[in-house]
């Protein structure tokens, strides 16, 4: 059974438990984007950087520097590699090659001298009981507000989020500016509503924090551990 939902705020509001769901996001505009954040024009202002598409999920490039701006457009190009995704290695899962390239593209689009940056990256890895399956919908109300919550707060570049394989395993993740970020998006009252679900809705959770550095002049990157 396919399902469409992913575990964003449980996972946030915990800062230390579960996952969901599969989809990738797509970008709005990043035509001529060569200015700095505050110069946007306003159609190139908004990014969709999960699947929730209205706009109180939507992505604002103004509030972020260059290099979380550029990396946020390149993972607009997100994709998932492997169908065992839900308990594939993390860093085999995703194209992340492809993603610093665009990187790399991006910056030499708009003239710009990238900076070496850490990014904070977060991968939920969860099975729901069956239950949980059958009333998916409540799931995703929960989602969907803890993801809207979590974008208000500020520095989420990226959620992304499978469908659970037949054993009901799942992988999901989040990609932020920092764990300062990741936490003060798990502060707010729809995550709490959410983690106050956890026990009910799976059977398994776990949670992997990683650094993405993407180093001066994107000449090389790495994935590690969040040490």
């Amino acid at each position: 059974m396919a399902i469409s939902q992913g575990p964003v705020g449980v996972a946030m509001a915990s800062h230390s438990t579960p996952v969901h769901p599969e989809k990738t996001s797509s970008i709005v505009s990043e035509n001529n984007i060569q200015t700095t954040p505050t110069e946007l024009p306003d159609k190139e202002r908004y990014i969709v950087v999960s699947p929730y598409i209205e706009q109180q999920h939507l992505l604002d490039l103004t509030t972020l520097d260059p290099e979380n701006q550029i990396l946020a457009l390149a993972l607009s190009q997100l994709t998932c590699l492997r169908e065992d995704y839900a308990t594939a290695p993390y860093r085999d899962t995703f194209n992340w090659d492809q993603i610093i390239e665009h990187v790399r593209a991006l910056a030499r689009k708009r003239n710009y001298t990238w900076k070496e940056t850490s990014f904070f990256v977060v991968a939920f890895r969860s099975q729901v009981f069956e239950s949980t399956v059958e009333n998916y919908a409540d799931l995703g109300e929960l989602d969907k507000a803890a993801h809207a919550e979590a974008t208000a707060s500020g520095g989420f570049l990226k959620y992304w989020f499978g469908t659970p394989n037949e054993e009901r395993r799942n992988l999901a993740t989040c990609i932020w500016r920092s764990p300062e970020d990741a936490k003060k998006g798990g502060t707010g009252p729809a995550h709490r509503k959410a983690a106050g679900a956890t026990r009910s809705l799976y059977s398994f959770w776990h949670i992997d924090r990683h650094r993405l550095t993407i180093r001066d002049n994107v000449e090389s990157w790495d994935l590690t551990e969040w040490n």
